[in-house]
Formats: structure tokens, C-alpha cells, sequence
């Protein structure tokens, strides 16, 4: 299940190395606007489909990768956010 996840790290750091023309990633990746936008359209679209009971599935993995994305655009490392989460155990 985490693989997936972890699927789209890779994705991302691979496509920061070595660029694909025309790769939608990579338009998220080099302009954290559209990033910044799609994220926060991605979870309005999210929140829309659960209280209609429609599409959530679908809507969940749009923010999933479009935060991961958006994560990778600002520097923000996965490792890092995972070791802050661990801290809050209790």
C-alpha cells in the first residue's frame, strides 16, 4: 500500500534529476503557483466529493499526489515530515 506512496517520491526526485518535455509533473514541480493552486483545489474537490458521497476515492488520490507534488516543489522532504510524526507519538 505504501509503495504507491512511496512510487511518487521517486517520481518526483527522478523528474527534478532528469526532466520529461511536457510532463505534467514536471509543470508542478518548476511552478509552485500552479502547485500551491492545485493542491488547494485538489482538497476543496476532495471535501466536495465526501459530503456528496461521490468520487472520493479518486478525489483522495488527487490530493495525495498533487501534496506530494507540492512537497517536493518547496523542498519539503518526506523523511522530514515522517520523523516530525514520529515525535508526536505518544
Amino acid at each position: 500500500m505504501l509503495n504507491a506512496l512511496e512510487s511518487l517520491f521517486i517520481l518526483a526526485r527522478e523528474r527534478k534529476k532528469i526532466p520529461v518535455e511536457g510532463s505534467y509533473t514536471n509543470k508542478l514541480l518548476n511552478d509552485k503557483s500552479l502547485s500551491k493552486k492545485k493542491v488547494l483545489e485538489e482538497i476543496n474537490e476532495l471535501i466536495e466529493a465526501v459530503e456528496n458521497d461521490k468520487n472520493k476515492i479518486h478525489e483522495a488520490a488527487d490530493v495525495f499526489y498533487h501534496l506530494i507534488m507540492y512537497l517536493e516543489a518547496n523542498e519539503i522532504k518526506i523523511e522530514d515530515v515522517m520523523e516530525e510524526l514520529q515525535k508526536r507519538k505518544k
